[in-house]
């Protein structure tokens, strides 16, 4: 596809929408960008891991490339966005550890780095005195761990907030209204009002399926609560790296922020369009964190927030075309939107091209036999 006076309508104002509106723009197409509050939804609450390695999982093994694939990608995507924003795009280098406490948790990460190791990701086992030094916040119930240097983080509202600096100065036109269906390339708008383009791109991540058919039963929505933590005076310092621990079988995660802040996550819940933090949510991230980071009872708790990740029925993206007469989608991302965003970035470009999409992102086919035929659902891990 000429990119030549080709008009392109985004509808989704997340990480992956914005992230594909900016560089379609700067890229010459004419861009405008539908949703009523862009900026906000997942990409607002996502504690900003981007972390192939320690979030893979047996069976997995393709989703663990593409993510590999896209962390790769992150240190020059974020340069150039940070370039074009003209603000920091919030990356941090650090590295992750992953901690656990009890034998049983250990066992599980010494499995995990054995699974690893066998395809070719090896990743450096750790005692409990080991993670210490590296990081002296962690508590004395961890027993040991890994060290995943690559696997980095970033700050996702500082993104977002760069993500609309760079797609407003590249020409995006933003339109605050909600999208409610698409239909080959027109999108309808709840108050009626359609617009028209030469291609349409869905990343509306958990209300995807609402708006095209061919969606139905392929994204769905997975909540997620989260915790941000500020640090006081006189608290013991928060990490430097991410720290994902595993406490009696429970995950959780602290992603550090500017200022020795932390974002505490890790919940899981299919409970359909429901956006509301519970009791049990907080009270279980608060006692687990408290275990692997014991100074964080000192912090002030800033922020109790749920979103809803868009899952889709094998953890993979859908990235691609919806038929010969289907728009583009770039969705179901599940926990991985902000850690994929180069990958889709490169890979929706190309679809507007009439290119190839690169090796490592056709897995992500919409058309994938596996989108439709596995019944399985994402459990906390």
């Amino acid at each position: 596809m000429s990119t030549k006076h080709t008009r392109l309508v985004v509808v989704g104002g997340g990480v992956i929408g914005l992230s594909c509106a900016w560089r379609a723009a700067a890229d010459g197409f004419a861009v405008t960008l539908v949703d009523a509050a862009p900026a906000s939804g997942a990409s607002w609450v996502a504690g900003g891991m981007l972390a192939p390695v320690t979030e893979a999982w047996p069976g997995e093994e393709a989703l663990l490339e593409l993510g590999v694939a896209s962390v790769a990608l992150w240190p020059e995507y974020a340069a150039r966005l940070g370039e074009a924003a003209g603000q920091p795009a919030g990356l941090r280098t650090e590295g992750t550890v992953v901690a656990a406490t009890g034998g049983g948790d250990r066992a599980e990460l010494d499995a995990l780095a054995a699974h690893l190791g066998r395809i070719g990701r090896p990743v450096e086992r750790l005692g409990g005195r080991e993670l210490r030094r590296l990081e002296p916040a962690i508590g004395p119930d961890v027993r040991g761990g890994l060290s995943v240097p690559d696997d980095l983080a970033v700050d996702n509202r500082m993104l977002l907030a760069a993500l609309r600096a760079a797609a407003e100065k590249a020409g995006v036109t933003f339109v605050a209204r909600n999208a409610v269906a698409v239909t080959g390339t027109t999108v309808t708008c709840d108050d009626g009002e359609e617009t028209a383009a030469d291609a349409v791109l869905v990343a509306a991540g958990a209300r995807s399926a609402a708006l095209h058919p061919a969606l139905d039963g392929l994204v769905r929505p997975v909540k997620g609560e989260i915790l941000r933590l500020a640090h006081r005076p006189g608290a013991f310092p928060a990490p430097v790296r991410t720290v994902r621990a595993l406490v009696d079988g429970r995950p959780v995660y602290a992603v550090p922020r500017d200022g020795g802040g932390l974002v505490v996550g890790a919940t899981q819940a299919d409970v359909g369009f429901d956006t509301e933090p519970t009791v049990g949510g907080v009270r279980d991230l608060l006692r687990d964190v408290e275990r692997v980071l014991p100074g964080v009872a000192e912090f002030a708790l800033l922020e109790v927030a749920a979103g809803l990740r868009p899952g889709s029925p094998d953890n993979l993206p859908l990235i691609g075309g919806l038929g010969p007469d289907g728009p583009l989608v770039a969705t179901g991302h599940h926990r991985n939107g902000i850690l994929l965003a180069p990958v889709t970035v490169e890979a929706v470009l190309a679809l507007l091209r009439g290119a190839q999409v690169p090796p490592v992102a056709r897995v992500a086919d919409p058309a994938r036999p596996t989108a439709r035929s596995t019944g399985r659902r994402e459990t906390a891990r």
